[in-house]
């Protein structure tokens, strides 16, 4: 039996509606599957429970947005306090980005709580250093990022304006992934006096990190002497100029300028690089993310100071202890198709320039 036109048109989009709707379902189920499974992992560890959940959240939020074609939620992030040409640049990008979506907030100064907007992506534009004080911003609510590098060199803020929009395109395409990244809970404890009845270290503060912390000295300028503790087992004193405890997002940065190693991005690990150590022996450590490190500087200067992402947290005395360990919550990279771990590599850091040389010749 032959259908009519207007029939076979309409049992078409039938078909569509019931496809389109078919992949929902299993995106659905997909994301109930995978949020069950996580949190059958997290339940062992209560410290990430609920941090772990709601990281999955947001990025099976933001697949099943992309896939049914809703319209996003953005926020606009930037260090335009800092660098006032910033806010000229992001009239460029606010076009583009209301183009495929809504901003549900734009703070271009770092002084909005973040807490109560609810968003798919935050649109970071700058270059690294804003996307460590958007991480920050975030604090333990994260949601995942795509950087805009106005920058120099971008390690983390790929995407350049002229490829934006591109960007942006592949994104709503589908074509993507999030790459959850380690982040720094680190922490300066106070000991008791020698005498004291409460034996109990004093938490002075805590904050969230994304690159490093690192003790640092200035002057009087001199040797630091620091001690190490892993799980709170003895592991060294170092004599050296600084510390630096480094995530693996932050081993291309303060770390590897003190000779440390590259770490892939998304590894757990941490790094302990010593600044210019006093024994020629002393070499990076690389270490599992499950420890947790104090660091106690035994003569500090006046100046000696714990450092995270380049701001001072506090100045150190004999009686303070540093800690770091893994934090909970994630930072959430959004990366396209046509980015590549070593070609960021390759191009930020001139490896190219030998290849380059040789295709001349």
């Amino acid at each position: 039996m032959r259908l009519s036109a207007a029939k076979r048109v309409f049992f078409g989009r039938s078909k569509n509606i019931l496809l389109q709707s078919g992949v929902l379902v299993m995106l659905a189920i997909f994301a109930c599957s995978n949020h069950k499974l996580i949190k059958s992992r997290a339940m062992s560890n209560p410290i990430v429970q609920e941090t772990s959940l709601q990281s999955v959240d947001r990025q099976q939020s933001l697949t099943i947005a992309v896939a049914a074609g809703r319209r996003l939620r953005f926020l606009l992030l930037g260090s335009g306090d800092r660098r006032p040409q910033l806010i000229e640049e992001a009239e460029h990008v606010r076009p583009i980005i209301q183009h495929f979506g809504d901003i549900v907030l734009e703070d271009l100064h770092y002084q909005e709580s973040l807490q109560d907007h609810d968003a798919d992506l935050a649109i970071v534009v700058g270059g690294d250093g804003s996307i460590l004080r958007a991480a920050k911003q975030m604090g333990h609510r994260q949601i995942p990022v795509v950087g805009v590098n106005l920058g120099q060199l971008g390690f983390l803020a790929d995407i350049s304006p002229e490829n934006f929009r591109t960007a942006m395109q592949e994104l709503l395409a589908g074509r993507f992934r999030v790459v959850e990244h380690l982040m720094i809970q680190c922490q300066v404890l106070l000991d008791p006096e020698p005498d004291a009845k409460d034996r109990e270290p004093k938490l002075e503060m805590q904050e969230l990190g994304l690159n490093e912390a690192a003790i640092l000295g200035g002057p009087p300028f001199s040797v630091q002497d620091i001690k190490l503790y892993v799980d709170g087992e003895y592991a060294t004193n170092y004599r050296c100029d600084g510390l630096i405890i480094s995530t693996p997002v932050g081993s291309t940065a303060h770390n590897l300028s003190a000779g440390g190693p590259i770490l892939r991005k998304n590894l757990q690990a941490f790094v302990i690089s010593p600044i210019s150590p006093h024994t020629l022996t002393v070499r990076p450590v690389v270490d599992t993310a499950e420890r947790i490190f104090d660091l106690v500087v035994g003569n500090p200067s006046e100046s000696t100071a714990i450092v995270l992402d380049g701001q001072m947290l506090s100045r150190l005395t004999s009686r303070h202890r540093v800690r770091v360990q893994r934090a909970a919550p994630k930072f959430q990279l959004v990366e396209v198709h046509g980015q590549s771990y070593y070609r960021t590599l390759r191009e930020k850091l001139g490896w190219s320039g030998e290849i380059n040389s040789l295709q001349k010749k």
